[in-house]
């Protein structure tokens, strides 16, 4: 089982930027397949963002696009969250998960993957 490295989060005020952290435990960081969801109180997780790295592909939710940006460190087996312009309905425990074996149709989806962080908080206040 893959550990998942994730790092993180906190709060901001509106217009706030913030930067997530995700690295997976072991070798073979390009292999993998790594992807941010999140879950608000009482609503279900939803899908963030994701990177193929072994193509460098990157994916990204509508409400995240323009404002998101997924980027990798090679050097240091690190995969990066930058969050722009957030706002309050960015408030989320954000969680990093990944897999090796992540098919194109469920880039998007939990069941895409196997190994999950333990999640960090981000607020964002108005």
């Amino acid at each position: 089982q893959v550990q998942v490295e994730e790092s993180g989060g906190g709060t901001v005020q509106a217009g706030g930027s913030l930067r997530l952290s995700c690295a997976p435990s072991g070798r073979n960081f390009k292999r993998f397949n790594i992807a941010w969801f999140r879950q608000a109180p009482g609503k279900e997780r939803e899908f963030v963002g994701a990177i193929r790295l072994m193509y460098g592909h990157t994916y990204y939710a509508d409400a995240v696009k323009g404002r998101f940006t997924i980027s990798k460190d090679n050097a240091q087996n690190t995969v990066y969250l930058q969050m722009n312009s957030l706002t309050p309905e960015d408030t989320a425990v954000y969680f990093c998960a990944m897999d090796t074996a992540t098919i194109l149709s469920s880039i998007r989806s939990p069941s895409g993957y196997k190994s999950w962080g333990q999640g960090t908080q981000v607020t964002v206040s108005s």
